[in-house]
């Protein structure tokens, strides 16, 4: 079966999927590399933490994975943005304080009730709350930081 493309005038297959779209292309890589950061900030969440107190762990781990992921997300997931290096990382420091008060206040209220939870135990419950502020993350870069401008 045969249609008509009204955008390009052009005759296509009816039965051939369409190109992904920009929206796809960019969840795709955005969880490609937010899965990556989730795993090296558990690990040098859980390297660090036996050394120093878990706020404290878990800022060091998310400044660094911060900075790394969203150089990552400007490169592959975001490319052909008109957003700058500065003003992206810029953007992405208003998201690591929100990022740091949800994934600190998981830890806290976890230990409040689990003292002597191992590094391990703290490192799986900060898991769902990386996944909370990535969905968070996601929207606020894709809708304020690497909008699109329409020509």
């Amino acid at each position: 079966m045969r249609r008509l493309s009204a955008r390009h005038g052009a005759w296509r297959c009816a039965s051939r999927p369409a190109r992904p779209t920009a929206l796809t292309r960019e969840v795709f890589w955005f969880v490609v590399i937010g899965v990556a950061s989730t795993v090296a900030q558990a690990l040098l969440y859980w390297v660090l933490r036996h050394w120093s107190p878990p706020v404290l762990a878990n800022f060091a781990s998310l400044l660094v994975v911060t900075v790394l992921n969203t150089e990552a997300n400007r490169r592959q997931t975001f490319r052909g943005s008109a957003a700058r290096v500065l003003q992206a990382h810029l953007a992405a420091g208003g998201l690591f304080v929100l990022a740091y008060l949800v994934t600190s206040g998981a830890l806290l209220l976890f230990r409040h009730y689990r003292p002597t939870a191992s590094p391990a135990a703290e490192t799986l419950v900060l898991a769902p709350s990386f996944a909370l502020v990535t969905v968070v993350r996601f929207t606020v870069l894709r809708m304020v930081v690497f909008r699109r401008r329409h020509r």
